[in-house]
């Protein structure tokens, strides 16, 4: 069995326990006993900023929300594609998230709270949805629309916050939300927010073809 090592423990807004810790070279995010994110798998959080690049391309002041920090694997990979000139808003719920990223994992993902193009908001994404505000919306934070390891997330995957997502994109945006799961629910919700509605499946650890699959729901907002 690998050595563990609690580096930091908090609970979410609900009264959970989360807790951070070192097994051998991987570090794990826990709600309760439950796996929120590892070190180990983040091909599929990297592959969201790749959807975003596609479909946005190289637009001149791009405005970018992620919701969920996470390790930092999906906001280094959209610093990777962006220009100078875009602008990174990251809505965390959970403190203790932001700090281990700046005092802990940091060096994970080579350090993107650094960048100046981020902006870091301690919050409910839901709360950032403004009206025609984004020209991409990244959403990972739970482990999908049907496997919420936090109840209070279920409003963003459900009716009026998957129309306050596509209300938020400006015209040509994309919305993007990382799943462990299938929702076919979730697919009829994002086509019924008036957005043309596509599931993108990948490999979790990226280029390493083995092991499971997730998959990212995508919403694509009319250039109108």
């Amino acid at each position: 069995m690998l050595p563990r090592e609690i580096l930091g423990t908090a609970t979410t807004p609900s009264g959970e326990p989360l807790s951070l810790v070192r097994e051998g070279v991987t570090f794990v995010v826990r709600v309760r006993n439950e796996v929120l994110m590892s070190s180990r798998v983040h091909g599929s959080e990297e592959a969201m900023a790749d959807v975003m690049r596609a479909a946005i391309g190289d637009r001149r002041r791009a405005r970018v929300l992620i919701g969920g920090l996470g390790l930092g694997y999906t906001l280094r990979a959209c610093l990777d594609r962006l220009a100078v000139d875009a602008e990174i808003v990251v809505r965390e719920l959970v403190p203790a998230i932001a700090q281990w990223n700046r005092e802990l994992v940091g060096d994970l993902a080579g350090r993107p709270l650094e960048d100046v193009r981020v902006r870091v908001e301690i919050g409910d994404v839901f709360e950032a949805l403004a009206p025609a505000s984004f020209d991409a919306i990244l959403l990972d934070v739970d482990n999908g629309p049907e496997a919420l390891t936090v109840a209070s997330n279920a409003r963003l995957y459900r009716g009026r916050g998957v129309e306050r997502c596509a209300e938020a994109l400006r015209p040509g945006g994309v919305l993007v939300v990382w799943s462990a799961f299938e929702s076919a629910r979730f697919e009829r919700e994002i086509t019924r927010a008036g957005l043309a509605s596509e599931v993108v499946r990948v490999r979790a650890r990226g280029t390493i073809k083995k092991g499971s699959r997730h998959l990212l729901y995508v919403g694509r907002a009319s250039r109108r």
